[in-house]
C-alpha cells in the first residue's frame, strides 16, 4: 500500500507542477474562467499557479508533505467557484470542452480532495499521521 500512495502521490505531484506551470503558459485560460467581481485576476491566476507548483514540490518533501496537503486542499476549495462558474456559463475561454463535461469535472475537485488527503499523510499505515 505504501508503495501505491507513493506512486499516486508523484503522480499527483507532476499533476500540480504541470498545472502551476499552466497558468503562467496559458493564463487567458485561467483568468477567464474567474467569477467577474474578483479582484486582480491577473495576480490571482500567480498566486493560484505557484500555490500550485508549490504544492506540488512539498508533496514530495516528506516534512512539508502534510503542510502542502492542507495548502493544496485550501487552493482546490478556492477554485472550485471559478469551476462552477464556468459551467454556468457553459465555456471555458480557450478551450472547446463541452458544457456537459464542464458539468462532470465539478464532482472530481472533491476527488482530487480526497487524494491529496490520502498522498499528503505521513507515516506508515497503521501509525497516527492525522490527515493531512
Amino acid at each position: 500500500m505504501n508503495a501505491l500512495r507513493s506512486a499516486l502521490r508523484w503522480v499527483l505531484a507532476v499533476f500540480f507542477l504541470a498545472a502551476g506551470a499552466n497558468h503562467f503558459r496559458t493564463p487567458g485560460i485561467y483568468v477567464g474562467m474567474m467569477p467577474p467581481g474578483l479582484p486582480w485576476p491577473a495576480a490571482l491566476n500567480a498566486i493560484a499557479g505557484v500555490a500550485e507548483i508549490l504544492g506540488g514540490i512539498g508533496l514530495l518533501v516528506p516534512a512539508t508533505r502534510r503542510l502542502a496537503g492542507w495548502g493544496l486542499i485550501v487552493l482546490l476549495v478556492a477554485v472550485f467557484p471559478a469551476n462552477v462558474h464556468v459551467a454556468l456559463a457553459g465555456q471555458m475561454p480557450g478551450t472547446d470542452f463541452s458544457p456537459l463535461t464542464l458539468w462532470l469535472r465539478l464532482p472530481f475537485q472533491g476527488v482530487f480532495i480526497a487524494w491529496v488527503c490520502w498522498v499528503a499523510r505521513a507515516g506508515k499505515i497503521g501509525s497516527h499521521s492525522g490527515t493531512p
